[in-house]
C-alpha cells in the first residue's frame, strides 16, 4: 500500500510511526468491506464510503446522529488544500461519498492534530444540516456537544470501560449530557457573527475535553488501535461501592467533568463512604465515614432539586479552626455544572466541629462563621449557602435553591489515593479497638466519650 494519495494526505501520514500507518490507511478498506454486500449505496459509490456504509460499519457503537455529523465532516475535507484539512466548502452530505484521502486526513487531524486543524472539523460537525457556513451559533455547538458526549457515554458502556461504575444505578445520564454540553459551551468566546474557526480554535485549545472526547469517539468507534496505545481514560476507578442497595446522585457525564478537576485526576479510586440512603440521616455517622479517608467529595441534593457540593483536598479533622488548602473547591451539578476554585482572599477552605459551646458545630467550606459558602448543621437536615454577591473563599454564588436549605440526600465519596496502613511490629493482636477501627474512635470522640485506653498505650515512635 504505497503513498499514492494527495500531498496533504502524505503529510498527515508522516505523523504516525511506520508500524501505525498501515492501520490508518487500512481503515478505509475495512470500512468499505464491512458494508452490506450488494447494497444500492455501495454499488453507486464504488471505491468511496457512503453514509449507509459508514452507518452499517460503526452504528452499533456510535449513535446515528454522531455518525451523520462525522460523515458530514469527512465530506468537508479538501485533500488538495495543503494548508489545512476541512475546507467547509462542501460540508453538506455528498452523494459522491468519502475518499481514502479524506478518511486519512480526518483520522490524522482528530487523533494527532492541533487545535487549528481540529477547529474546521468541529465547525463542519456543528453544521448538521443546511448549506455550509463560515460560523455556527452557540446553540449549534451545544447540539454537537450533546451528540458527541452521548456517543462517548455509549462507547464507555459498549466497550466495557466503566471502571467499576454502574450506569444503571446512577443519575439521569441524558440530563447529565445536557449539563456537561452547556458547561463546555460556556467556555466559548463568540464574536457578533457567532463561532467561526478562530473562535473554535481558541476554545479547543482551552478546553482539552473537546479533543479528548473526539479522540475517544474516533479511536473506539472506528476501532483504531495504534501501537498498543489505549483509548483515553475518562473515568476514575470506582471501588468498594454497593450498587445493589442504592442509586447515587452522580451520573457518568458529571464524573467525567469532576474527575479531571481533582489533584489525582483519573488515577485514584472513588469509594462511596457515606450516603443518607444507605447509612441514614446522621451527622455523626457522616463524619465518621469522612475521617481518615484522605481527600473527599461531598455531594448534596436539597429538597428543591439543586445538586451541589465541595471537594476537600485534605483529611478532615474535628477542631474549631479552619483547615485544608488551596486545592479545595466548591461546585454545582444542577441546574448548572460549574466548579469554583479558591480566590486567595482567605484560607477558610474547610471547617468541621462538634460539641463546642462557643463555636459553630457542623461542616463548612468557604466564607466565615455563620456565613459559609457551604454549611451543613450538626443537627443534620439543615444547611445554608450564603454568598452575597459571592463567597469570599471560592468566588462561588449561592449553591442551593434557597439560602437556607433542607437536605434531601447527602453522599460522601473518598476520591484520593488509599491511605497507607499504619505499621505495627507487634501485630494487630496488641492493638486497641481504637486503632483497629478508626470510625469507632471518631464516633466516641464526637459523642464525648472518654477514650480510657488512650493514656494506657505506649506512645507511637516518631519517624526520623
Amino acid at each position: 500500500m504505497g503513498n499514492t494519495g494527495s500531498e496533504l494526505m502524505n503529510q498527515r501520514l508522516d505523523r504516525f510511526r511506520p508500524e501505525e500507518r498501515p492501520v490508518i490507511q487500512g481503515l478505509f478498506d475495512r470500512l468499505l468491506g464491512s458494508g452490506p454486500s450488494g447494497a444500492p449505496d455501495r454499488a453507486q459509490t464504488g471505491n468511496s464510503l457512503s453514509l449507509g456504509i459508514l452507518q452499517s460499519a460503526v452504528g452499533s457503537v456510535i449513535p446515528a446522529p454522531m455518525v451523520q455529523r462525522i460523515y458530514r465532516c469527512l465530506c468537508s475535507v479538501d485533500p488538495g488544500q495543503v494548508s489545512g484539512g476541512a475546507s467547509g466548502k462542501s460540508s453538506s452530505v455528498s452523494a459522491a461519498g468519502v475518499s481514502r484521502d479524506q478518511m486519512v486526513i480526518f483520522l490524522a487531524d482528530t487523533l494527532r492534530g492541533t487545535a487549528e486543524e481540529r477547529a474546521p472539523l468541529v465547525l463542519a460537525m456543528s453544521q448538521n444540516q443546511g448549506p455550509p457556513a463560515a460560523s455556527v451559533s452557540c446553540d449549534q455547538v451545544i447540539q454537537f456537544l450533546q451528540d458527541l458526549i452521548e456517543a462517548v457515554v455509549q462507547i464507555l458502556v459498549h466497550r466495557g470501560r466503566l471502571q467499576g461504575w454502574n450506569s444503571e444505578r446512577m443519575g439521569d445520564t441524558p440530563a447529565g449530557v445536557k449539563l456537561l454540553s452547556e458547561q463546555m459551551c460556556s467556555e466559548l468566546k463568540p464574536s457578533d457573527e457567532g463561532c467561526d474557526r478562530s473562535c473554535l480554535e481558541d476554545w479547543i485549545f482551552r478546553v482539552p475535553s473537546v479533543s479528548l472526547y473526539l479522540e475517544m469517539v474516533v479511536s473506539e468507534g472506528f476501532n483504531v488501535s495504534l501501537g498498543g496505545r489505549s483509548a483515553p481514560t475518562l473515568l476514575p476507578p470506582c471501588t468498594d461501592t454497593s450498587w445493589k442497595e442504592q442509586r447515587c446522585l452522580l451520573d457518568l457525564p458529571t464524573v467525567m467533568f469532576l474527575a479531571p478537576q481533582l489533584p489525582d485526576r483519573y488515577s485514584a479510586p472513588w469509594r462511596l463512604v457515606f450516603s443518607t440512603k444507605l447509612h441514614g440521616e446522621s451527622f455523626t455517622r457522616m463524619v465518621a465515614g469522612m475521617l481518615k479517608r484522605g481527600s473527599t467529595l461531598l455531594l448534596i441534593k436539597d429538597t428543591k432539586g439543586h445538586v451541589f457540593g465541595g471537594f476537600a483536598a485534605q483529611d478532615w479533622e474535628i477542631k474549631p479552626q479552619f483547615q485544608g488548602d488551596s486545592r479545595c473547591f466548591l461546585f454545582t451539578v444542577s441546574p448548572r455544572l460549574r466548579v469554583y476554585n479558591t480566590t486567595g482572599y482567605n484560607q477558610h477552605f474547610m471547617y468541621l466541629n462538634q460539641n463546642q459551646q462557643t463555636m459553630p458545630n457542623g461542616l463548612g467550606m468557604g466564607g466565615q462563621h455563620n456565613y459559609f459558602g457551604l454549611w451543613l448543621d450538626c443537627d443534620f437536615g439543615r444547611g445554608h449557602s450564603r454568598a452575597k454577591p459571592k463567597c469570599t473563599t471560592y468566588g462561588s454564588p449561592q449553591l442551593s435553591a434557597e439560602e437556607d436549605f433542607t437536605l434531601d440526600t447527602v453522599e460522601v465519596w473518598a476520591v484520593g489515593k488509599l491511605p497507607e496502613p499504619e505499621e505495627d511490629e507487634e501485630g494487630p493482636s496488641k492493638k486497641s479497638i481504637l486503632n483497629i477501627d478508626p470510625e469507632v474512635q471518631a464516633i466516641m470522640e464526637m459523642t464525648g466519650k472518654t477514650l480510657h485506653s488512650q493514656g494506657l498505650r505506649e506512645p507511637e515512635e516518631e519517624e526520623d
